[in-house]
């Protein structure tokens, strides 16, 4: 019987906005915006950032000088931010639903500079028990580090966990774990695999 639920948060709770966050970075700094992820990427500097291995301003300054972006710490927070747009793919009431008789957990590859301001701008957020978030435990998904802080912070069994994630890989490293794991797909399939599981009514 599952005890407890846990959701990844880009892509799951939270959508994803790619196109926003390069063209804005891109109208910054002039670096053509399908240069930008190219370039992020081979600087290997999110990685440090999302295991809580590089602060928040050393990361601001070096990927602000990779890429020839003059911007104060509140600008490149808000530019870093644009990933995010102001509505969810999971309502709030499906949420507080499960959470009157589950353990509601969140378990996400995040960061400082994006989780705080994420937390201000979704309240829905408030429904979670617990954050289980990559930059605090010091691992990222699909690593085991990760599902095991999971499950330690679930306390019950592996199997007693329900987790959805959009990402396959993501999703076979928590099965690795002993964990019910499904890939997300639309809040309409969750709901539908809660119910199969007793999870909703």
């Amino acid at each position: 019987m599952i005890q407890t639920v846990i959701f990844d948060l880009g892509g799951v709770i939270v959508p994803l906005d790619f196109p926003t966050l390069y063209g804005r970075i891109s109208q910054r700094c002039g670096v053509p915006v399908e240069e930008i992820p190219k370039r992020i990427a081979a600087t290997r500097l999110v990685p440090l950032l999302e295991t809580g291995r590089m602060s928040g301003e050393e990361f601001t300054e070096r990927i602000s000088a990779d890429l020839g972006l003059v911007a104060t710490p509140e600008e490149f927070q808000f530019l870093w931010n644009s990933l995010f747009p102001p509505y969810t793919f999971i309502d709030e009431d499906l949420l507080a639903k499960i959470k009157k008789r589950h353990r509601l957990l969140l378990l996400s590859n995040t960061n400082a500079l994006h989780f705080e301001r994420i937390v201000e701008n979704y309240p829905l957020l408030g429904q979670f028990d617990e954050y289980v978030l990559s930059y605090k435990v010091g691992a990222m998904k699909p690593s085991p580090e990760i599902y095991e802080a999971a499950i330690a912070c679930a306390g019950c069994r592996a199997e007693e966990c329900f987790f959805t994630d959009d990402i396959a890989d993501y999703v076979e490293g928590a099965r690795r774990a002993g964990i019910d794991a499904v890939q997300f797909q639309s809040q309409v399939q969750i709901v539908e695999e809660l119910r199969a599981r007793g999870v909703l009514e």
